[in-house]
């Protein structure tokens, strides 16, 4: 019910509280070092044709049209996590906000925030970047009033935490509840977990972290919708697939964390049902407040009219 407040209330603030100089992407994908390395275009194309992989029916075709699907944003920072978008200094903090020594950008992005034709930027530099406030976490920058107000977010995280969730639930629970803290409450959200990686070891390893974090988001009532990206599928598909992971020379692997664009297309045809549920449960909620918007709304313009 919270949410649907929320919602609500957005639905009549959004107008006036748009910032001039920045308007918000209506969809919103974060994630880590796999985006730039090889799902962001994925990422990109799934949401900018979000009707076509997805086609709504009659519960949530209202919801659906509000969303701009051209306004997506797609924005992958190297080894990060959970923490390290809720934290308020300390290293969490800085893999977001310290330049790269090496390279001078530390992340990927791509779609309505970056048309440049350079996929790699520094967050904290531009103005869709400006994460970076003394005092404050990445997350709690982003989401201030006149900043991002996405209508859906998708968040996709796991091999930097691994360690963390897989050792204790009680880590993984901490996590999301900072993390549903720091969310607006109305937005609408995903959490999916990355695509496999190459080896046995690691995947193992992940399948346990994937286990505790989907066990803590359903801990919280109102928290993400929880998508599994290790399934029995994605990991036959993944693991010892050579042809899905950057190669040297001799063949021989030598990223076995990063699936490449081709495996990340492969991993969306997989998951598009399980991805499209999760949108439509998220938005579900947005419908039934567009309907009691009208119903308000009717009255009090002069109008029957429902709301687009």
């Amino acid at each position: 019910m919270l949410r649907i407040l929320a919602l609500t209330t957005s639905l009549f603030a959004a107008p006036m509280a748009q910032s001039e100089q920045f308007v918000s992407p209506d969809i919103l994908v974060l994630g880590d070092s796999q985006i730039p390395f090889g799902s962001g275009p994925v990422f990109l194309e799934f949401f900018e044709n979000l009707n076509k992989h997805c086609p709504p029916g009659p519960e949530t075709r209202a919801a659906m049209a509000q969303i701009d699907d051209m306004k997506v944003a797609v924005i992958g920072v190297r080894s990060t996590s959970i923490q390290s978008w809720t934290a308020r200094s300390g290293r969490g903090k800085g893999a977001i906000c310290n330049v790269d020594k090496n390279w001078k950008a530390n992340a990927g992005t791509f779609g309505f925030i970056n048309r440049t034709g350079n996929k790699y930027k520094q967050m904290g530099q531009g103005k869709p970047y400006q994460f970076c406030q003394k005092g404050k976490s990445a997350f709690e920058a982003m989401f201030r009033p006149d900043y991002y107000k996405p209508k859906l977010l998708l968040m996709s995280f796991l091999g930097n935490s691994t360690k963390r969730w897989a050792s204790s639930r009680d880590n993984a629970l901490a996590d999301v509840q900072k993390l549903m803290s720091q969310i607006p409450q109305g937005t609408p959200c995903i959490f999916m977990t990355t695509a496999p990686p190459y080896s046995k070891k690691i995947v193992d390893r992940r399948l346990k972290a994937q286990a505790n974090i989907k066990w803590a988001f359903e801990q919280i009532p109102d928290s993400c919708t929880f998508v599994e990206g290790a399934t029995p599928e994605t990991v036959a598909a993944n693991k010892g697939n050579k042809r899905y992971f950057r190669r040297n020379k001799s063949g021989r692997v030598k990223d076995p964390y990063h699936p490449n664009e081709r495996a990340a297309n492969n991993f969306f045809k997989l998951q598009m049902s399980a991805i499209c549920h999760a949108i439509f449960n998220e938005i579900k909620p947005l419908a039934a407040t567009s309907t009691q918007v009208a119903s308000i709304a009717g009255p009090i313009l002069g109008t029957s009219a429902s709301l687009p």
